[in-house]
């Protein structure tokens, strides 16, 4: 699974989980890191860890690898790494201080 299919995988996981706000950015033709960046929001900091071990549960039932995951000792800002695809799970303040969506947009 690469790319779209992957990042739509992604996203169906995430609503799932009842992540809030999910946004989706195609950064294809800004960098060479990934496809799609995934942002989303969880409304503490217990919330944003169990939608990221929920996440890596599910892409690890797929069998898809995992490159990296940050982040998850603190829990206000989990990156998770999937290849084409980088999720970031942030609390809203923590989303609101760093802006990725003007950032990459």
């Amino acid at each position: 699974m690469q790319g779209k299919e992957l990042k739509d995988f992604v996203v169906a996981q995430l609503e799932e989980i009842k992540a809030q706000e999910i946004k989706v950015i195609e950064i294809s033709q800004k960098s060479t890191i990934a496809d799609f960046m995934v942002i989303c929001s969880g409304t503490s900091t217990r919330h944003v860890k169990s939608i990221a071990v929920m996440l890596i549960k599910e892409i690890k039932a797929k069998n898809l690898p995992i490159i990296g995951v940050e982040g998850e000792d603190v829990a206000e800002w989990v990156l998770v790494d999937i290849g084409d695809v980088i999720v970031h799970i942030m609390l809203p303040k923590t989303r609101d201080y760093y802006q990725l969506e003007k950032l990459w947009e």
